[in-house]
Order: structure tokens, then sequence, then C-alpha cells
């Protein structure tokens, strides 16, 4: 039996302590107590995907008629979307309470959905060369202590000329955890496991949640371009977003008069930073 490097190890440990923290976060999500996962108005036909998600899938050729992966599908509600869209649509997550709950939901909208239990790290080989697009939205790669093996294994599962879409948090977004007074409690690019400890969940701070510890990962821009590219993806468009319809950290951004959300450091004066960023990359 061979030896686990120290890495390995710590890898292995946050994994165990993400998956009980998810698993709780499965269990409190989509049950009518917070805004966030709206349950019927998902299964009545309303998208909770933001503006710069839909561009996203716009630019790519949308999802109608083609084969769609939801990667860490988490309750499944974007996957939902997709096949409310007309999309052949399979989604993975790696707790299997959020695939029951996605699979319950998915039956109330009258859709059908492929959900599969699976480690986005070992994906297993019936999804290689299956799908039109991958897709991953807003909080997913921070999870990820290996993202070079999170995009080859991505990049496996699409068919040539397939293309990866990616929505995510900016790295000098993440790095934000308050702003008055400003508090940077995150890494812009990676240095290994970070532990939080917080009450609740980000869709209700008042939620039951037992496993309140998790592992996040920095991943900066040049990481996740340079990933990408040697797993074989062309980069096709890489955006920066200056404001969100909504805070995906909470507390961090503010609404502005627009009803946009923007992080501006120095007061109102300040110019604003990053929040999200879209990769658009297609393999060749």
């Amino acid at each position: 039996m061979s030896k686990l490097s120290r890495a390995e190890a710590r890898a292995l440990d946050a994994a165990a302590t993400n998956h009980a923290h998810w698993q709780d976060l499965a269990a409190v999500h989509g049950n009518g107590a917070d805004a966030y996962y709206d349950v019927e108005a998902l299964v009545a036909g309303r998208t909770a995907m933001t503006e710069l998600e839909e561009r996203a899938l716009e630019l790519s050729g949308g999802v109608k008629d083609r084969d769609v992966l939801h990667v860490q599908c988490h309750i499944g509600f974007d996957a939902i979307t997709f096949a409310q869209r007309g999309a052949r649509v399979t989604g993975v997550d790696f707790s299997v309470l959020a695939l029951a709950k996605a699979r319950s939901i998915a039956e109330r909208a009258g859709v059908q959905v492929e959900w599969l239990e699976a480690d986005v790290l070992a994906l297993p080989e019936s999804l290689t060369g299956r799908f039109d697009l991958a897709y991953a939205s807003i909080g997913a790669i921070c999870w990820i202590y290996d993202l070079a093996r999170w995009m080859r294994n991505v990049a496996a599962t699409l068919r040539p000329g397939g293309r990866l879409v990616l929505v995510e948090l900016h790295p000098a977004y993440a790095m934000i955890g308050s702003r008055e007074p400003l508090v940077v409690d995150f890494p812009y690019s990676f240095d290994g496991p970070h532990a939080f400890s917080e009450p609740g969940s980000y869709a209700n701070q008042d939620a039951p949640v037992a496993a309140t510890t998790s592992v996040c990962f920095a991943h900066d821009l040049s990481e996740v371009v340079n990933g990408a590219l040697d797993a074989g993806l062309r980069i096709e468009r890489l955006f920066e977003h200056l404001s969100c319809a909504f805070d995906p950290r909470g507390g961090v951004a503010e609404r502005e008069g627009d009803g946009r959300y923007r992080v501006r450091l120095g007061g109102t004066s300040g110019e604003p930073l990053p929040m999200l960023f879209t990769l658009l990359a297609a393999r060749t």
C-alpha cells in the first residue's frame, strides 16, 4: 500500500469535511425557509440563473436539444432549468441527499434529468465524450484542491467542439471578508486549505446546520486559464464582471442605485472590484 503524501492526506480530510457540510446544506436548502432556493418558482418555469450565466449560455449556443452536464449540481436548480428548455441533462454531485432532493424537484417540474452521485475529481468513464456543454457556476471551484485535475476531468466529458461554461467568483472578490472594517480573509492564489466555521448556510444563516466547518481553496485566474489550456481546451472568452445581480458572499457587496451589487473599497467614490468571471472554453 502506497503512503499518501501530506498534501494528499490533507486533501482527503478536506473532502470529508466538505462532504459532511454539503450533506447538511442539502437537508436545509429548498425547504421553503429561504428565498435563495425558490422551488415553487423553479417548478413554474422561472430560472434561478443570473443574467451573466444566461449570457454565457447564449454565447455557447444555448442548451435546447443539446447534451448538458451540470457539474456539482447540488439540488439541481440549473439542471432542471436546462431540462425545461429542452436539453438532455445529467447532474453530478457528491451528496446523495442533494441528489435525492434534486430528483424530487425534477419530478414536480415534470422533467427528466439523469442524476449521478460522483466526486468531480473521479468522474466515471461513462461520462467521457458525451456532452455538448459542461456547466459549473458560482461557488464550484473553491472546494477543489486540484484544479488541474478538475479541468481534465470536466474536459474529458466533452465531445469534440463541446464547451465548458464556467461562471465563478472572481479571486479578488473572494479575498474580501468585509469592507467596513476591511478584512481580507482569503488569499488570491492557491496556498493550500483554509478552514471556515460559520452558522447556517449561504442561503439562510439561521438554518439548522450541524456541520458548520468547511474547507476552501484559492485559485487565481492564471490557474483557471492555464488549467483549461493544459486540459486541451481552447479559450474562447474570458470576462471579468464588476457587478452582480446579488451578493454571493453576503454582506460584502453593496446594492447601488441601479439595483446592481458592487464592492468598492474606500467608500462610494472607490472603484469597484471584479466580483465574478466567465470562462468559455471549447474542446478541440
